[in-house]
């Protein structure tokens, strides 16, 4: 793996990029899907736009972890032909990352000036408690960026025009909480060959840089293999790790993903936590359901730790009960664990990741990652 030296970059001269601020699905039943990422994973409905407040066309209901946002969107009427496209072609997938922003104008303008093919130029909505603007363009496959400034806005809701969900609903009173608390990366799978385009597309319209990578070499099983770069804002406080399947004996995870998605797409949605052993307890035992990992791993695991410097202070013996994966480096270490697909197709999932000063992106697991989904990619008939 390699991580780049990025001591030399230049801070853009104008508009920053904070952080994540929202991921927004398109759906085909919005009220259930929302029901779904509550129950199963933890979140709490937050907000509500639709005929109540006067969205005629689209629904969307807002769910909230820590400051971990998820938009469902669905569509109200017969012949909205964005929405059903995007249902038809992708089932049940994530349309937009919506960042943070400092500057939303300045940074739309420099995208399109470099490039940039436009969604929707800035644009301003507003209530009683200020404004928002915000500017959309095209990345990857159907996939969009929505830069979002708030610095006019001083409201607590979620965004101008929503209704504050204030009701409890009484099936997640007694449930655990989830402690997920933001967004910690988000991938996005790209056709063979294709990654180098999707990873020069940031490094060109959004002035991203390079921030660590993997090869084919570093990164296989028997049957598969992947190539991944990952690419970061100037603060480093974004990551889009960038993935593309190599040529193997069989389909890889990432092909069977781009696939089923219908071209690239976001494949994962990685969360954090200070305490993974809880989360995935807790998790469990609402009925969300994680990977499983053979046995084999951590016999391997506990070898190789004995010869290195780092201390894993959580129980390995608890860590194997629940299939949570270990990488590790001379400056720390990182615990990880993958949701099963959150829909029927076999595209988008979701992980939990808790770090102990290891920056990496789990490359010491992915040849245990893949082989867990190969053991599923058999059982749907897709390892071919």
């Amino acid at each position: 793996m390699t991580y780049y030296d990025n001591t030399a970059l230049e801070k853009p001269a104008e508009g920053k990029f904070l952080a994540f601020d929202h991921v927004t699905f398109y759906v085909g039943n919005a009220k259930q899907a929302a029901s779904y990422y509550t129950t199963r994973m933890g979140f709490t409905a937050v907000a509500y736009q639709g005929l109540e407040t006067g969205s005629r066309e689209v629904v969307s209901w807002v769910v909230r972890q820590g400051d971990a946002i998820f938009v469902l969107k669905t569509a109200l009427l017969p012949g909205n032909e964005a929405h059903g496209a995007h249902i038809t072609k992708h089932g049940d997938a994530v349309k937009d990352v919506a960042f943070s922003v400092e500057d939303c104008k300045a940074l739309y303008k420099r995208a399109i000036e470099s490039g940039a093919v436009s969604v929707k130029e800035p644009w301003t909505e507003d209530d009683e408690h200020g404004s928002v603007t915000f500017a959309t363009v095209r990345t990857y496959g159907d996939t969009t960026h929505t830069f979002v400034e708030r610095g006019g806005w001083k409201g607590t809701n979620f965004l101008p025009g929503y209704k504050v969900i204030d009701t409890v609903d009484p099936l997640l009173t007694n449930l655990p909480e989830g402690g997920l608390q933001f967004i910690d990366h988000l991938v996005g799978n790209q056709p063979d060959l294709e990654m180098e385009d999707a990873v020069a597309w940031y490094e060109k319209m959004l002035q991203f840089h390079r921030f660590w990578s993997v090869d084919d070499k570093q990164v296989h099983t028997e049957f598969s293999s992947l190539r991944s770069v990952v690419v970061t804002n100037f603060e480093e406080t974004i990551k889009l790790p960038i993935n593309e399947p190599a040529p193997g004996k069989r389909k890889s995870q990432i092909q069977e993903y781009v696939d089923y998605n219908g071209g690239p797409g976001v494949q994962h949605i990685a969360l954090r936590t200070n305490d993974i052993i809880s989360t995935v307890q807790n998790l469990m035992s609402r009925g969300q359901q994680f990977l499983k990992i053979p046995t084999t791993y951590y016999t391997e695991l506990r070898k190789a730790l004995k010869n290195s410097k780092v201390n894993i202070k959580e129980d390995m013996d608890i860590l194997e009960k629940l299939c949570i994966l270990i990488d590790y480096d001379d400056n720390g270490y990182l615990l990880q664990i993958f949701t099963k697909p959150m829909q029927d197709r076999p595209t988008l999932f979701l992980e939990c990741i808790q770090r102990n000063g290891h920056q990496g992106f789990g490359a010491g697991n992915f040849k245990a990652l893949f082989t867990a989904i190969e053991i599923d990619q058999h059982a749907r008939g897709n390892l071919v």
